[in-house]
């Protein structure tokens, strides 16, 4: 009994220390009949859940865990458990678990079954541990890695690694979808499949010095940095910017390479095409004709063309000198000494104001020769309205400078011939207007020669002849006062007059010819005409000139009467003299001095008419009529002033 008593202690105190151990464990241990109904559940378990044997039992004896596990793994942890008691297979879930404070947290269960000599089950053992912290820390790490390879798919380059022996073993997102790799293809491994979509990708004349490259730097660990040309997926070849360095453990030793190649192929083709621009812009300013130049926003030359070099014979700095600026020596050694002042004041003006400047002076050449240049500089400003740069060209203007001087001088020559053809129109003028009156002084002296000479002589008739002559006689020498009135562009003798007596005037003077002809004149004028500043004579002369054309033109035709009608319209009065001779060919051209379409015309009367009239303000033209004939117009303004600029 003794030995019993001894052995039951020591049990006992073994079960005891069991189930302290048990107890203190940092684990949830629990345990299960063979048909998975509760059995133990250790300290720990209910501390944590606030859970009791009784309260995960249902009525029937059977596992009950609605208040343990999240509703939303309820279901499979019951089905999970529940197979593992029909088949004995090992239990193990992960789910969250209803603590006592009402809080879930992640939890992983494991079960197996105890078995006895025959393999049957006798009893199910368990344990669940707290991985919440594990969980959270996998699922950071998960979201960080997801978050990582996004962004590293989202580069926009491609982003690849290496093994220290130079094996790809990683393409990003964007390189694999550029070179096109299938990913599908799970015969070859990963580093084969990238390796050789390299292989094939590089461009051949790239090739070798490609991997010469990479060769080199996995050997010596330098960084890698190489531009080539890799083929798309679509068969085109673009241009890489490739680099790659080694990643090292801390003994130094190369782990691997992470390299990035930057697609440039766009930002090469736009720098040669910047590049291409700048040649055919430098070829354009080289190639114009001219001399450009660019300076400091001070002034300072900072360019020449090199047609300007030429023409000067030196560069930007040739001319430089301690104590002076280069712009002042510049200025000293180009330009005409004569010219240096006021170049000095408008550059300066333009540098200190902003404004363009605009000149034509004396550049010395380089064999010392002064040429005439026309420059003009404007400022280039930023964004800001602030000078940049000063952009300058000169013209070299030495031929049209010579040619202005000649031309000059031709104008001169041709100013005296135009005063000697001046004089001569004046004199065929004067004989042109004067030939009217002196021919009928002749013939009234014939005629008073006639009436002398009979017997008894006609004394009254005679005296009438006399007074005729002595009319004319003044006529011309008016005639002739006017005319050089005319051409001094006076306005002498102008007074009011009413245009309808001097119609009828100069009609009294053209019947004896009218008669002769057998033409008849018809006037018709309108009523209340007011009366006009003019000069009496130069309208008569000018009226005189266009019937006797009238007459002149009506004399191979049938119908023979001349129609003159004056009017007003508006702030004008309309004189017309209508004809039915054969009409003008060239109604504009008539006016012109010394044409004239009669045989034995000077082709001045038509001329001195339009400038007597223009001197007086108005207007003279002709118009053909239809069917036949010509009309001659000519208007003068109601307030008549004279035209002291023509």
């Amino acid at each position: 009994m003794d030995v019993y008593k001894k052995t039951e202690a020591a049990l006992r105190a073994r079960e005891q220390h069991l189930e302290q151990l048990i107890d203190t464990v940092p684990a949830m241990i629990w345990s299960m009949t063979e048909k998975g109904h509760p059995a133990y559940l250790n300290k720990r378990i209910m501390e944590v859940t606030g859970a009791t044997r009784e309260t995960i039992m249902a009525p029937d004896g059977s596992l009950s865990l609605k208040k343990m596990i999240h509703p939303n793994f309820l279901d499979l942890a019951e089905q999970t458990f529940a197979k593992s008691v029909a088949t004995g297979a090992p239990y193990n879930i992960k789910y969250l678990q209803r603590r006592a404070d009402g809080a879930y947290r992640w939890t992983e269960t494991r079960a197996e079954a105890l078995r006895d000599e025959t393999g049957k089950i006798v009893r199910w053992y368990g344990v669940s541990v707290d991985i919440h912290d594990l969980i959270v820390t996998q699922t950071e790490l998960h979201l960080r890695k997801q978050e990582l390879t996004r962004l590293v798919d989202l580069v926009p380059s491609h982003i690849w690694r290496l093994t220290p022996a130079g094996e790809p073993n990683f393409f990003n997102r964007r390189f694999i979808d550029f070179l096109g790799l299938d990913e599908s293809d799970l015969e070859t491994s990963r580093t084969e499949r990238y390796a050789a979509a390299l292989n094939a990708a590089i461009h051949p004349d790239d090739a070798v010095r490609l991997w010469a490259e990479l060769k080199h730097c996995l050997l010596t660990g330098l960084p890698f940095s190489m531009r080539y040309r890799l083929r798309r997926h679509d068969g085109v070849y673009r241009w890489m910017d490739g680099r790659a360095e080694p990643l090292r453990d801390e003994d130094g030793s190369i782990i691997q390479w992470h390299g990035l190649s930057h697609d440039i192929d766009d930002q090469l083709r736009g720098e040669e095409a910047l590049r291409e621009s700048e040649r055919s812009l430098r070829q354009l300013v080289e190639t114009l004709p001219a001399l450009i130049y660019c300076a400091a926003p001070n002034g300072e030359p900072i360019y020449r063309s090199e047609k300007l070099r030429e023409f000067l014979g030196f560069g930007l700095g040739d001319k430089d000198e301690d104590g002076r600026t280069r712009l002042a020596g510049t200025l000293e050694a180009i330009i005409h000494p004569d010219d240096l002042p006021d170049v000095k004041e408008k550059y300066g003006l333009s540098l200190a104001t902003g404004s363009p400047y605009a000149m034509k002076h004396r550049l010395r050449r380089a064999d010392g020769v002064f040429r005439w240049v026309e420059t003009r500089t404007a400022a280039m400003r930023n964004g800001e309205g602030e000078i940049v740069q000063w952009n300058g060209i000169s013209f070299e203007i030495e031929d049209q400078v010579r040619a202005q001087e000649a031309l000059t001088l031709t104008q001169e020559r041709l100013a005296r011939a135009a005063q000697a053809a001046s004089l001569a129109e004046l004199s065929a003028s004067i004989a042109h207007e004067v030939n009217q009156p002196l021919a009928a002084v002749v013939a009234n002296s014939h005629a008073c020669q006639r009436w002398l000479t009979l017997d008894p002589p006609n004394l009254e008739r005679a005296q009438k002849t006399v007074e005729r002559i002595i009319r004319d006689a003044n006529s011309a020498a008016a005639v002739v006062g006017r005319v050089r009135a005319l051409f001094r562009q006076t306005v002498e003798a102008r007074s009011l007059c009413r245009l309808d007596a001097i119609l009828h005037e100069a009609r009294d003077l053209m019947l004896e010819e009218a008669s002769r002809r057998r033409i008849r004149i018809e006037i018709d004028i309108e009523a209340g005409l007011p009366p006009l500043a003019l000069d009496r004579i130069q309208i008569q002369q000018v009226l005189v000139n266009l019937i006797r054309n009238g007459l002149e033109a009506m004399e191979p035709t049938q119908h023979r009467a001349l129609h003159i009608r004056c009017a007003r319209t508006g702030d004008l009065l309309r004189t017309e003299v209508r004809d039915t001779g054969v009409g003008i060919d060239v109604p504009d051209k008539v006016f012109e001095p010394f044409f004239s379409t009669k045989s034995n015309g000077m082709g001045m009367g038509l001329a001195i008419s339009r400038t007597i009239i223009e001197s007086h303000g108005g207007r003279l033209w002709a118009e053909n009529n239809q069917p036949s004939g010509a009309t001659f117009v000519f208007t003068l303004p109601v307030e008549t002033k004279a035209d002291h600029d023509r």
